[in-house]
């Protein structure tokens, strides 16, 4: 996560892992049958434990989801949330861009845009059995074991019906035959929640500045993309586009595609600026703290573009 001097900054860094895993590299103990309530589906689902540390029993509990086509050739893409100690499942796969989207009657809707149409296979992760051995967790820690991309959830800023869905979130998440599904199991904890109550970090380091980090990514050849909703009240875009632009000046990149607005369709779907061709920033209109959810259609056309190295849509 970002420290604290950088909380009034939007960021999402998006780690794209050019790596091309077919399914049967899962192990198939970790398959998921079917989620309860959830409706028909081609793609494949598999969730469990990875283990990193085994002297300490620590794992990290996963959920991966298959493209909807021709899963074998897509690119895999990690996405994990912050906090800290947010849930990276809970808010990003059921809450945002992932296949499903809790409903009413303790069933799964079928997410329109979710980020695994045809586009990319996508795995969610986060801390998970064993979470004693996470007493004291540093972020730079988990920075270095997790490349940790930053999303913040917090339900006090999200309008109501954030909440509402959030709600349902927590409330099917909580369902033991949707756990047994999962694979999951609570250690530590009686009831699972969005973000952890468990987990207990060393403030001192939320005053350590991460910025650095994007810029070791982009001079090592890794694209880079901060993007931020303009109606987001929590980390306001003003500090977002003045962060991209100091490290573009720090570390020498000059502007490639001046400020512009981009479009989804024939609507303006919010600007963006380019540096080197390599480190991007972009706002997206309408969007609240959590973009992909309460602008998921214009969220997948920025993430698409960005996934194959398209510039943004614009008009001729």
């Amino acid at each position: 996560m970002l420290p604290h001097s950088f909380t009034m900054i939007a960021t999402i860094v998006i780690i794209v892992v050019q790596t091309f895993v077919v399914v049967s590299s899962a192990p198939e103990a970790d398959k998921i049958s079917t989620l309860p309530g959830q409706p028909q589906v081609t793609f494949q689902q598999y969730s469990g434990y990875i283990t990193v540390d085994e002297s300490q029993q620590r794992a990290l509990f996963y959920y991966f989801v298959e493209a909807e086509q021709d899963p074998a050739s897509k690119p895999l893409v990690l996405w994990l949330n912050g906090g800290p100690g947010c849930s990276s499942v809970g808010v990003g796969a059921f809450g945002e861009q992932g296949p499903f989207q809790p409903g009413d009657y303790n069933v799964l809707l079928k997410n329109d845009y979710s980020w695994n149409k045809g586009v990319y296979k996508q795995v969610f992760n986060e801390v998970g059995r064993y979470i004693d051995a996470y007493d004291v967790t540093l972020d730079v820690c988990l920075s270095s074991a997790n490349q940790q991309a930053y999303v913040l959830n917090q339900l006090q800023e999200t309008e109501k019906i954030d909440v509402c869905v959030g709600d349902k979130i927590i409330t099917y998440l909580n369902r033991k035959d949707v756990q047994e599904a999962l694979h999951a199991e609570l250690v530590g904890v009686s009831k699972w929640s969005t973000c952890s109550t468990v987990l207990r970090y060393d403030y001192q380091n939320l005053e350590i500045p991460t910025i650095s980090i994007l810029g070791s990514l982009v001079k090592y050849g890794i694209r880079v993309l901060v993007y931020s909703g303009d109606q987001d009240s929590v980390i306001p875009l003003i500090g977002s586009r003045s962060l991209v632009s100091d490290l573009a000046k720090e570390i020498g990149l000059n502007t490639t595609v001046a400020y512009r607005a981009w479009f989804e369709g024939e609507q303006v779907a919010g600007w963006t600026q380019v540096y080197g061709d390599i480190l991007s920033y972009a706002t997206i209109r309408g969007a609240s703290h959590e973009a992909p959810f309460t602008q998921p259609q214009r969220s997948l056309v920025l993430f698409e573009a960005f996934l194959e190295g398209k510039p943004l849509p614009n008009i001729e």
